[in-house]
C-alpha cells in the first residue's frame, strides 16, 4: 500500500497537467468511483430535469384547451363523447373517470351521485398527480447526498494526500497540490450534481401544486354544474 502510494507521489511529483481528465486519470479508483456516480448521476439529473419540463410544457397547454373546450360545450356528456380515445392529457382522463361514474350512476339519488362522483375525482386526480411527480424524489436525493457524496471523495483524496507527504517526507507543492486538486474535484462535481437538482426539484413541486389546484377548482366547478 504505502509502495504504490509512494510510486504514485512520484508520478504527481512530476506532473504539472491539472486538466479534469488528467486529474480524473490520476485519481485513487475510490475518488474515481466517487467521480463517475457523480457524473452518471447528472446526467440522469439533467434527463429528468428536460423531461419534466417538456411535460409541464405539455400538460399546462393541453388542460388549458381542454378547460376552454369544456365550458364552451353544449353539454358534459356531448363534450364527453367528442373527446379523443387515446388521450394522454391529466384533466381529459380525470374527466372521462368521472363522467364513466356520472353515467354509471345516472338512476341513484342526486346526492348519492355527486358523492361518488366526487370521491372518483379524488381518487383519478390523486393518481394522475403521483403520474407527474414520478421520479421528483430522485432529484430530491441528488440534491441532498451529492455534496455528500463528493465530499467524501474530498476527504480520500487529502487522505491520500497526507499519506503521501508522510513518506515523501516531502512538503513540496508540486507534491501536496495535485492530491488536493483532485480531492477537490470530486467536491465540485458533487456541486454541480446538487445544484440543478435542487432548483428543479423546487420548480417542479410547485409547478405541480400549481397544476393540482387548478384540476382541483376545474373539479369543484364540475361537481357544481351536475
Amino acid at each position: 500500500m504505502e509502495q504504490d502510494i509512494a510510486t504514485q507521489v512520484v508520478g504527481l511529483g512530476g506532473s504539472s497537467d491539472f486538466t479534469l481528465w488528467s486529474l480524473f486519470l490520476r485519481a485513487d479508483f475510490v475518488v474515481k468511483f466517487v467521480i463517475i456516480l457523480l457524473i452518471a448521476s447528472s446526467i440522469f439529473s439533467w434527463a429528468l430535469i428536460f423531461d419534466k419540463f417538456k411535460l409541464f410544457k405539455s400538460i399546462n397547454k393541453t388542460t388549458e384547451d381542454f378547460e376552454k373546450k369544456f365550458w364552451k360545450a353544449k353539454s358534459a356528456e356531448s363534450f364527453n363523447n367528442n373527446l379523443p380515445v387515446n388521450s394522454n392529457d391529466p384533466a381529459t382522463l380525470i374527466f372521462k373517470a368521472a363522467m364513466a361514474e356520472l353515467l354509471k350512476t345516472k338512476r341513484q339519488s342526486s346526492a348519492l351521485q355527486t358523492a361518488r362522483v366526487e370521491r372518483i375525482l379524488e381518487i383519478a386526480t390523486d393518481n394522475e398527480i403521483k403520474k407527474i411527480e414520478k421520479n421528483f424524489t430522485f432529484l430530491a436525493t441528488i440534491g441532498s447526498t451529492a455534496p455528500f457524496i463528493g465530499l467524501f471523495g474530498t476527504v480520500w483524496g487529502i487522505m491520500n494526500s497526507f499519506q503521501s507527504i508522510a513518506i515523501s517526507r516531502n512538503t513540496s507543492l508540486a507534491i501536496v497540490a495535485p492530491g488536493i486538486a483532485e480531492a477537490l474535484f470530486a467536491t465540485a462535481l458533487g456541486l454541480l450534481a446538487a445544484i440543478p437538482a435542487v432548483v428543479a426539484y423546487n420548480k417542479f413541486n410547485s409547478d405541480s401544486r400549481r397544476y393540482f389546484s387548478r384540476i382541483e377548482n376545474f373539479s369543484k366547478r364540475f361537481l357544481s354544474i351536475i
